[in-house]
């Protein structure tokens, strides 16, 4: 899936304004997601992207995972984005890994889901449009 593509699928899905929220909301679901994940799995999952998202996926200090919880996920989003309240930026951070699997394999998504915790399943299964349960 090519970068433009991506963004205008994230921006229809969240029924979002403009382009520049989905693309704020975009950056920080993946910085967030990054800062999550352990070892080479961000460098993984950015050799499926285009170069305008997987530069949100390096970080320094990349090769370490810094364990925290979903609800602490859904801060770090916030605070990324930071020009909506909390729960938009859950709801955001939803649609952007909704779109996140269609754009990569599936065998990729297994190895992110693999390093995250239970508590995460929902923010994999509940798309865009289903209530997640906390």
């Amino acid at each position: 899936m090519k970068y433009d593509e991506f963004i205008k699928v994230v921006q229809d899905r969240g029924h979002m304004d403009s382009r520049e929220e989905a693309e704020k909301a975009t950056r920080a679901t993946l910085e967030a997601l990054a800062e999550r994940l352990a070892g080479g799995e961000p460098h993984d999952l950015a050799s499926q992207l285009p170069p305008e998202l997987a530069q949100h996926l390096r970080y320094e200090g990349e090769e370490t995972s810094n364990p925290f919880s979903l609800d602490e996920f859904f801060e770090r989003v916030n605070e990324k984005d930071e020009d909506v309240d909390l729960p938009k930026a859950a709801y955001h951070a939803r649609v952007v890994i909704g779109v996140l699997q269609d754009a990569v394999t599936g065998g990729e998504i297994a190895h992110i889901r693999s390093q995250l915790p239970e508590e995460y399943s929902p923010l994999f299964e509940a798309g865009s449009q289903g209530k997640m349960s906390t």
